[in-house]
């Protein structure tokens, strides 16, 4: 060992960039693509120096969100890979000016590919024994999902189980078993402690990223949501200070959860 731990970070969805491909399409203010995109995660889940890998993402989720499949695109989908909506269902594109295949091939071959190449290379050249895909969610459901304006919990964790980190149904698929997401759950409570819930699959069950490479490789993978209601509101910005905190806070209880498991 290095003194680091053998652990994969995805932060997929912290990016607020444009690709220059599309910049002259977009009808999205600086301020609409941050709120979007996962703000912070970068430095909240910025684990470089204590784990074996961690691989992110500078273009915006909204332009390209590498934690949906590859032929997941309008206008099959209008919250896919490319998407064409916002959260609130603000348009993406100027009037016309969706990204056709040919384009949404180019996105793909520039941006999204690589980064999954960046993700399978982590993991089959060094020492990880578990991955985490890191995100943030706003502390409501947005007016795009079924359960528009539901509270979110303080944290979800997601291996694509049920509300226990069990498979669904018989010999269906987990990317974690299911003992270890629940003594994750039980380091995070521990670390926030009667600050909020921490869910198991709710309301997110694990994206693309996690299932995709843990079929490929076997190496367990977790989905994390923080509750963007930790760190910014409306009325009060994010906080340096505060994004510091929980950031060791967060890894303090990722750590916890290893130190813990049966070796």
């Amino acid at each position: 060992m290095n003194g680091r731990y053998p652990f994969l970070f995805s932060i997929p969805h912290g990016g607020v960039s444009v690709p220059p491909e599309i910049r002259g399409l977009v009808g999205l203010s600086k301020k609409e693509i941050v709120f979007n995109s996962d703000p912070h995660t970068r430095l909240l889940y910025g684990f470089g120096d204590r784990v074996e890998a961690l691989v992110d993402f500078d273009i915006s989720r909204i332009f390209v969100d590498t934690n949906r499949p590859p032929y997941d695109y309008p206008p099959r989908s209008q919250d896919g890979v490319v998407k064409v909506i916002t959260q609130d269902g603000t348009p993406v594109y100027r009037r016309g000016q969706v990204p056709g295949r040919e384009l949404i091939g180019t996105l793909l071959k520039s941006y999204y590919y690589p980064f999954h190449d960046r993700l399978a290379g982590a993991l089959d050249a060094s020492t990880i024994e578990i991955a985490f895909d890191c995100h943030s969610m706003l502390p409501r459901a947005p007016p795009v999902r079924m359960d528009a304006g539901r509270p979110r919990p303080l944290f979800c964790l997601s291996n694509r189980g049920d509300r226990q980190g069990r498979p669904v149904k018989k010999g269906g698929l987990v990317t974690c078993p299911p003992e270890w997401l629940q003594a994750l759950a039980r380091s995070f409570e521990a670390e926030f402690d009667g600050e909020g819930r921490i869910a198991m699959n709710d309301p997110f069950r694990g994206g693309f990223i996690s299932v995709a490479h843990y079929r490929r490789t076997r190496i367990p993978w977790v989905q994390i949501e923080i509750n963007r209601g930790l760190y910014e509101t409306a009325e009060h910005p994010a906080d340096e200070a505060r994004l510091a905190d929980l950031r060791e806070r967060i890894f303090s209880a990722v750590a916890g959860f290893w130190d813990e498991i049966p070796g």
